[in-house]
Order: structure tokens, then C-alpha cells, then sequence
């Protein structure tokens, strides 16, 4: 009983946060103001407030079943079905640089939430996105990027092209419907219609989305990757420096000391050096040559002065 009586007050609320959070996702996509403007912001996380509290009463009211069929959900809850698509796109909308990685992720979660619960009720006929949780479907759609053949992007582009036209036809069917349907004219079959059309409109974004959002990742992860390859090469060249700095230190430091401990050598060399004349033929009595000159001569390091003094009397 007193869960009965829970559900009867919580389902007069999930109406109003419905149209509330789609009110504000309509002021957020049309305004001129730019997305990182305070006032957008606000709308933003006021919206994504709303549509949590919408999708944790939707999950405790259990108000679809995976085994349930499309015919079987009433008119006026279809809409509801759109909530994920509409976290998507508030999340999309943050502008938060350091957070943008993981907006796009839980913007591709929402969207992903969305078409695989269209897909459950049979909504529309369309192909889910490749998920980041299985490694062999990233191989092939790694492999199938890197190498992509004629066929596969012609594929691509006459889908892109489809969607597309069917876009422009939902809308007009759209515009058409909605001022019967919100002003309360329109009988059951039409506001089913305008909801199924609403529900087809938001997959075709979400696929557009979605595809979007793997590339900016990508991009995104790419760049992250280059700033972490250049914070190492830059740390391994702080410590490539650094050890060369040791190196020429420790070097510097050896040669230093090795020349220290050649000084008092080299100054004992230098006392066995005198400055004597060299002998000269004038000297000897002979008839010189040429006019006398004196010669320098210092003696090896290892003959002392004296004796060459004594070797040149002696000649």
C-alpha cells in the first residue's frame, strides 16, 4: 500500500520534469548567447539535474520492459523513452576543458542507453554503434580506419545522405503535428505518431552524435598522448644533462688533482735548468768560421748544469 501510494505521488511529478528539462534543451540549442556564457551553463546543469531525477523515477517505476513491445507502451509514455537522448545532449553542451574527455564519454553512454532501448521496442530499423568495451570490434574498426576501401565510404555517405532526407521528413511531419498535439486537439493515433516521429528524430542525432563524439576522442586521446611523449622525452633530457653535468664535474675534479700532484715535479725539473754557453770554435783556439756567438743550451732535466760546465772545459 504505502508503495502504491509512493508511485501515485511520484508519477504527477515525472510529466513536469519532462517537459521542464525539454524546455530548457530548447533554450540551450537556440540561444545566441555563447555555450560558456553563465546563464547557458545554468540551463545546462539545471537540465541534467531534472533529467536524472526523471531517469531514477523511470527506473523504480519500471515503465519499460525490454520484453515489452512497442504496442504495448501507451501513447503518452513514448516520450519518455527520450530521456537518455536528452542527457546526451545536455552533456554535450558542458564546457568544462579539463572534464571534455569525459563528457564525450558519458554523452556517447547516454546516446548509446538511447538506440539500444529503441532498438529493444523496435522503433526504427538502424545499426548500433561499435562499444569501447570490446577489443576485437575496436581491432576491426581500427583496422577498417586505417585502411578504408571505396565501397565501405561510398556506404558511409549514401547512409549519411538517407539519414538526411529523413531528418527533413520527420520535421515536416513534425511542425505539422505539433500544435494539435500540444494543444491537446489531437486524438490518440496522432499524438502516437508525433512521438514516434520524435523518437526516429533523436536517433538519427544520436548516430550523428555518436560519431562525432568517436572522433573528437580519438583526437583528443591522440593529443594526450603527444604531451605525455613529450613530458618524457623532456625528463629524459633533464636527465641526460644531468648526468653529463656529473660526469664533466667528476672529470674536471680528476684532472684537477692529477695536475696538483704533478706540480712539485715539474717545479724539481725546473731548479735543474741553468742557462751556460755553448761552446764555440773560437773557444777551442780554432779560426772560427764566423763571427762568436753565444748559444743557449739547457741541459735534459736529468744531467746537471755542473757537469755540462765541466764536459765543455774538458773539450
Amino acid at each position: 500500500m504505502m508503495a502504491a501510494a509512493e508511485d501515485e505521488l511520484l508519477l504527477p511529478r515525472l510529466p513536469e520534469l519532462f517537459e521542464t528539462s525539454k524546455q530548457l534543451l530548447e533554450e540551450v540549442e537556440v540561444a545566441t548567447e555563447p555555450t560558456g556564457s553563465r546563464m547557458i551553463q545554468d540551463k545546462v546543469f539545471k537540465g541534467l539535474d531534472l533529467l536524472k531525477k526523471a531517469a531514477e523515477m523511470l527506473a523504480q517505476l519500471d515503465l519499460f520492459s525490454r520484453n515489452e513491445d512497442l504496442e504495448e507502451i501507451a501513447s503518452t509514455d513514448l516520450k519518455y523513452l527520450m530521456v537518455p537522448a536528452f542527457q546526451g545532449a545536455l552533456t554535450m553542451k558542458q564546457v568544462n576543458p579539463s572534464k571534455r574527455l569525459d563528457h564525450l564519454q558519458w554523452a556517447r553512454e547516454h546516446f548509446l542507453n538511447y538506440l539500444t532501448q529503441c532498438q529493444y521496442h523496435h522503433v526504427a530499423e538502424f545499426e548500433l554503434p561499435k562499444t569501447k568495451n570490446n577489443p576485437a570490434e575496436n581491432n576491426t574498426a581500427s583496422s577498417s580506419m586505417a585502411y578504408p576501401s571505396l565501397i565501405a565510404m561510398a556506404s558511409q555517405r549514401q547512409a549519411k545522405i538517407e539519414r538526411y532526407k529523413q531528418k527533413k521528413e520527420v520535421e515536416h511531419r513534425l511542425s505539422a503535428l505539433k500544435s494539435a498535439v500540444e494543444s491537446g486537439h489531437a486524438d490518440d493515433e496522432r499524438v502516437r505518431e508525433y512521438y514516434l516521429l520524435h523518437l526516429r528524430r533523436w536517433i538519427g542525432i544520436s548516430l550523428e552524435e555518436i560519431e562525432s563524439i568517436d572522433q573528437e576522442i580519438k583526437i583528443l586521446k591522440e593529443k594526450d598522448s603527444s604531451k605525455e611523449s613529450s613530458r618524457e622525452q623532456l625528463s629524459n633530457r633533464k636527465i641526460r644533462n644531468k648526468r653529463r653535468k656529473k660526469m664533466m664535474s667528476k672529470h674536471s675534479t680528476e684532472l684537477g688533482n692529477g695536475m696538483t700532484g704533478r706540480t712539485p715535479i715539474l717545479g724539481a725539473m725546473a731548479t735543474d735548468r741553468t742557462w751556460v754557453s755553448r761552446p764555440t770554435r773560437w773557444d777551442c783556439g780554432g779560426a772560427p768560421s764566423s763571427p762568436p756567438r753565444k748559444a743557449v743550451w739547457s741541459s735534459p732535466p736529468w744531467v746537471p748544469a755542473s757537469a755540462v760546465y765541466n764536459k765543455s772545459k774538458d773539450a
